[in-house]
């Protein structure tokens, strides 16, 4: 699932669950410029169906995507859906990088959901385990072979050259994130289906973890409880988010059952990671995705939490005219993952 060597110009390209977004710069790491970028919604139950058909139907939406972008190389790396891919971080005995290699096929068997003989593994040795200084720490990713043939097919369909895949919230990570800072952040990506969550410290994913809640859910609750239909629920959520005194609170009081259970699965991965990290804090929390930008739902999760929460700017280690400022910015929190991915120069 890593980038072959030797390639000098590739696009990244993100099939998500209601948009599909893609994003080329220019390939040098003392200078990332913003070369093009595209986004076209897609239905999503188009986008979570493995039939061919509404395969082929993503890949027309692709096709006319990337022609209308004018994007002018056929490389692309590709992100996962992180439903899709299974990640987690494990201790393994301090061995050879050969005897590793061989200890950890042996014991992703009892780790992956999915069967070894029907699945991708990739592997990381990320540091020293924090528990155990008999055993290195190895970040752990498997997705079926099935899923990442059939992307293959469809992409190779359209003419383009895959060259490399990668889990979408680890892209995300690359895009949003600073790689020199050594303080522990999470970054939280909140969709439309899920919510992905990532604890980076020095530049590496140390926790990560998909949550089946998304904006979809919070809008839903408004819909429910405020007894108005699905457009009107959607203006009114991300029209008052989570101001209490904003029509009288009634927004905040639908939705905020269905936030807080989102604040609890943040609540349990904050405690996981500085439970294994020994007391380590999370500095910095950095959101992202479409419902980061409800009112006062970066402030509701820094009250809950204590901790300093910014919004993600997807744009940050890419360099374009200030004059395409306020066109980026407002696009930034659809763009991580597709920056991400057009952001890897190893």
């Amino acid at each position: 699932m890593s980038l072959l060597s030797g390639v000098s110009e590739f696009f990244g390209l993100d099939v998500g669950t209601s948009a599909i977004r893609a994003v080329q710069i220019t390939n040098n790491p003392k200078s990332k410029q913003l070369m093009r970028y595209a986004m076209t919604p897609i239905d999503s139950k188009v986008a979570l169906s493995d039939a061919k058909a509404d395969q082929q139907k993503i890949a027309e939406q692709i096709r006319t995507m990337l022609d209308q972008a004018k994007i002018t190389t056929k490389n692309v790396a590709v992100g996962l859906p992180s439903s899709r891919v299974f990640t987690t971080v494990v201790d393994i005995e301090r061995l050879s990088a050969a005897e590793l290699a061989k200890t950890i096929k042996f014991q992703a068997d009892s780790l992956i959901p999915t069967p070894l003989s029907e699945s991708k593994l990739d592997w990381a040795h990320i540091g020293d385990s924090p528990v155990d200084p008999n055993k290195v720490e190895v970040l752990l990713s498997s997705v079926p072979n099935a899923f990442i043939e059939d992307r293959l097919d469809m992409l190779e369909s359209l003419g383009l050259n895959v060259i490399a895949f990668e889990s979408d919230n680890l892209a995300l990570v690359r895009s949003v994130t600073d790689p020199l800072s050594t303080e522990p952040q999470m970054v939280i990506d909140i969709g439309s289906k899920s919510t992905d969550i990532v604890v980076v410290m020095g530049g590496i994913p140390r926790l990560t973890r998909a949550i089946p809640t998304g904006s979809e859910a919070i809008i839903k609750a408004a819909q429910q409880n405020l007894n108005i239909d699905d457009k009107q629920a959607q203006e009114f959520v991300f029209k008052f988010g989570l101001s209490q005194q904003k029509l009288e609170g009634q927004v905040y009081q639908a939705i905020v059952g269905t936030v807080d259970l989102l604040m609890g699965d943040i609540d349990k991965s904050i405690k996981f990671f500085q439970t294994r990290y020994n007391n380590t804090k999370i500095e910095r929390i950095i959101m992202t995705g479409g419902a980061s930008a409800l009112p006062e739902f970066p402030l509701h999760i820094a009250n809950k939490f204590g901790i300093n929460v910014e919004i993600g700017n997807a744009w940050r280690n890419v360099q374009y005219g200030l004059e395409r400022q306020n066109e980026l910015m407002a696009l930034s929190n659809h763009f991580g993952v597709a920056v991400g991915l057009a952001e890897r120069n190893e």
